[in-house]
């Protein structure tokens, strides 16, 4: 798999290519570059067949990632590109998603995340035509809307109606993935930049609002019961986590809460 890496910053180049070079992926950096435009250059030589992935910043001087992105796209339309960007530039990032960007990733560059990445490039699917839909366009769909904001609302929505059901059962974020059709590492970006917590951390809001029903609805339920029935197979666990939650252990919430 041949990747080009765009980046004004030469340290953040030559750590990717160090990072990459030794993953057990066979990928290939054919070409480093400081710019936009001077990716560009080097694109327009090369057949589409001959780039397998554009991974690129978004801040750059002479031609920043947005404008790249853009006309690249023009001769390289089915090539997946990710964006590189730091947390507050999650706005630039998402405006990026519109050109078909097909995930995106913080900086500093998180090994595993670019690792789970690439290895999923390589084994991802296309569609008959051969182009791939980005996360954002593929919820866009889904919601019947053509905002991408509204998309990625979208989604974070169907990502709370999953844990809000299936709140019971072992997370896996991959499994919560596979439902809204983007790569894990996307969905825990998205989901956090939407909602300024992570998706273990509203799991675990659901599940003790779940505990604090069965309390006060059913108080016969032994401890152990109860953790059970919320995902916690340690009750141990269960009741450290209530207790910082809500302030106060199950028993004295059964308590002040008897019907």
């Amino acid at each position: 798999m041949n990747i080009i890496i765009v980046d004004d910053e030469e340290i953040i180049r030559l750590g990717l290519e160090r990072i990459i070079s030794r993953m057990d992926l066979d990928v290939n950096v054919i070409g480093s570059y400081g710019n936009g435009m001077d990716a560009l250059n080097q694109i327009m030589k090369l057949n589409p067949d001959e780039l397998d992935c554009i991974i690129t910043d978004i801040k750059m001087p002479m031609m920043d990632g947005l404008r790249f992105i853009e006309h690249a796209r023009e001769k390289m339309d089915r090539t997946p590109v990710v964006v590189l960007s730091g947390f507050s530039e999650f706005e630039y990032a998402r405006q990026a998603l519109r050109f078909g960007v097909m995930d995106y990733l913080l900086k500093p560059i998180d090994k595993k995340q670019l690792y789970e990445l690439l290895r999923s490039l390589k084994h991802k699917g296309v569609d008959e035509s051969g182009k791939e839909e980005s996360p954002v366009e593929s919820a866009e769909g889904r919601s019947g809307c053509s905002d991408p904001q509204a998309g990625e609302h979208y989604v974070v929505d169907q990502i709370k109606a999953f844990l809000d059901k299936e709140y019971d059962r072992n997370f896996e974020l991959e499994r919560l993935a596979d439902t809204t059709g983007m790569s894990p590492s996307y969905v825990s970006r998205l989901f956090s930049a939407q909602t300024g917590q992570t998706i273990t951390d509203y799991l675990i809001e659901v599940r003790i609002e779940k505990a604090k029903q069965f309390l006060v609805d059913h108080p016969d339920l032994k401890n152990y019961q109860i953790s059970q029935l919320v995902g916690y197979s340690d009750p141990v666990y269960f009741n450290k986590l209530f207790k910082r939650m809500a302030g106060m252990t199950p028993k004295d919430y059964k308590k002040r809460n008897a019907k």
